[in-house]
């Protein structure tokens, strides 16, 4: 029974909404706005990073963060563990917030 709760609390707390803060606590349109700049960078980013679908799905050349080249699966299931670009573009977005100073904390209920 004591796993069932442990479970079911884990699971509840996944659920939670959370929300970007800042200490200085800038106005609403500051926060949505610093939102809308990371989100469009981050999909920059990303789709630079990661070739359309439409390419096929063999090897493909990438490029590391220093610019070196190498080959890989961008469609593989045990690839890269960034090869996701949904994943990549969140791990951005959320990077590109903390610079800003944002922090993410669950939303206070209301």
């Amino acid at each position: 029974m004591r796993r069932y709760s442990l479970a079911l609390l884990l699971l509840a707390a996944g659920c939670t909404p959370m929300q970007w803060v800042r200490p200085d606590s800038p106005p609403p349109q500051q926060i949505d706005a610093d939102i809308q700049h990371c989100q469009a960078e981050a999909w920059s980013e990303a789709a630079w990073r990661y070739p359309p679908s439409s390419r096929g799905y063999g090897p493909w050349p990438y490029r590391d963060p220093l610019g070196r080249r190498f080959i890989g699966y961008p469609y593989g299931a045990f690839g890269d563990p960034f090869g996701d670009r949904d994943m990549e573009e969140q791990r951005l977005l959320n990077f590109c917030m903390r610079a800003k100073g944002y922090e993410l904390v669950p939303a206070p209920k209301s």
